[in-house]
């Protein structure tokens, strides 16, 4: 099948089409159990910011409208996975029965990933990559698809040549086999299928120049980088408040307790580089880079789906007197996530709707070390990012 080349429009069926790159994972998997139950009446829409009152007014793409697809490695049927996350007290057993069917259509158009390495020319991959997300969005009628990257986190990715040129790109993945990292290779077939992009992890995505130059030629939005669920969003709402009483904080240093998959990725020093890299950019942003501490991660695998984040915050008060905050955030990180992709993929599609090209800045509130245009300052704390949304919202989405 040829790529298209056309410029999608909404209108046609009100339909969205969300391709997740690991859709067998448990985020996607949760989103798709999430959609279902909520289209059903089964649950609140608690954790959905698209929910909020904020952003009530009609326009966002309606949950029992949205499609789903994606490309995965592991063959393991949704349904199963399903039953896995829901023993793992990820959500309601009770809810299977009335999913079943939503999962299983998803299930159906799901598609084998890349595998990577790989000996031959990267644009082998690249070409059924692409070709899988417009023969899923041409079989559904969509008026669209939004691309979301809920994969395993990546390795730091090694510099290459022809990152830094558009031109250079093409031509390189016609010859080699490893010219772009997993993350950025299905960003590339997601800007090639004419699909906005959303880097929900901290894995490089379009943060190669020559993606992003890429992105402005075909006039795509795109938003990323690293799902702001847990620790994180307390930090972007409590550095600011030192920052704002004048409070000098001399060390913010965290402990990470992750079991599931994410855990067994981040065992890796140099995947749990990437995360530590995207967690710390925020505090750094707000704070200075003169707080010392670091946040370690540890993979326990007994906790399952589940985790456990502890802080420790060394500031100094008024005469200098010494001070200390201390947090612990417990929780499911799956299903702190999914809600955000569900709300990711409306707003990205909403915006694409109104012409919006490129990274998309007020989507920020949901990443936590947020891709912007080059030379803009980064804005980590979520007050404000919050407010930058609602008022993009209220000017230009409705």
């Amino acid at each position: 099948m040829s790529e298209t080349t056309t410029r999608e429009t909404a209108g046609a069926t009100g339909r969205l089409g969300v391709w997740f790159v690991g859709a067998r994972g448990s985020v996607a998997t949760t989103a798709v159990v999430g959609a279902a139950a909520l289209a059903a009446g089964l649950v609140p829409p608690t954790g959905l910011v698209t929910a909020l009152d904020d952003f009530a007014a009609a326009g966002l793409p309606a949950l029992d409208r949205l499609v789903f697809g994606g490309h995965d490695v592991t063959d393991t049927p949704l349904p199963k996975r399903a039953e896995q996350l829901a023993a793992g007290g990820v959500f309601p057993a009770m809810l299977l029965p009335a999913v079943e069917a939503a999962l299983l259509a998803a299930d159906r158009e799901i598609r084998p990933g890349a595998r990577m390495p790989s000996d031959r020319p990267q644009r082998e991959p690249a070409t059924a990559l692409t070709d899988d997300i417009v023969s899923f969005r041409e079989r559904h009628g969509l008026d669209q698809v939004v691309v979301v990257d809920v994969s395993s986190t990546e390795p730091p990715a090694a510099a290459h040549p022809a990152h830094s040129d558009l031109a250079g790109l093409e031509a390189a993945l016609d010859h080699e086999p490893d010219v772009l990292p997993a993350s950025s290779l299905y960003a590339y077939a997601a800007l090639r299928a004419d699909c906005a992009h959303v880097e929900f992890t901290p894995s490089q995505g379009l943060r190669v120049p020559a993606l992003r130059a890429l992105a402005a030629l075909r006039r795509l939005p795109y938003a990323g980088c690293d799902g702001k669920t847990g620790e994180t969003l307390v930090r972007t709402a409590l550095g600011p408040m030192f920052a704002h009483r004048a409070l000098r904080v001399r060390s913010w240093s965290g402990t990470n307790l992750l079991g599931g998959g994410d855990g067994a990725t981040l065992a890796d020093p140099e995947a749990a580089l990437s995360k530590n890299t995207s967690k710390r950019s925020g505090l750094t942003a707000m704070l200075g880079d003169g707080v010392e501490g670091l946040t370690h991660i540890d993979y326990v695998p007994s906790l399952g789906e589940r985790k456990t984040a502890w802080d420790h915050i060394a500031f100094d008060g008024f005469l200098g007197t010494p001070m200390t905050l201390q947090f612990t955030w417990q929780g499911v990180d799956s299903a702190l996530a999914a809600p955000l992709v569900l709300d990711l993929a409306r707003f990205l599609a909403r915006a694409r709707e109104h012409g919006a090209t490129g990274p998309q800045e007020q989507l920020s509130f949901f990443f936590k070390d947020p891709v912007r245009t080059e030379g803009a300052p980064a804005e980590h704390r979520l007050v404000t990012q919050f407010e930058a949304l609602r008022s993009w919202y209220a000017g230009e989405a409705r």
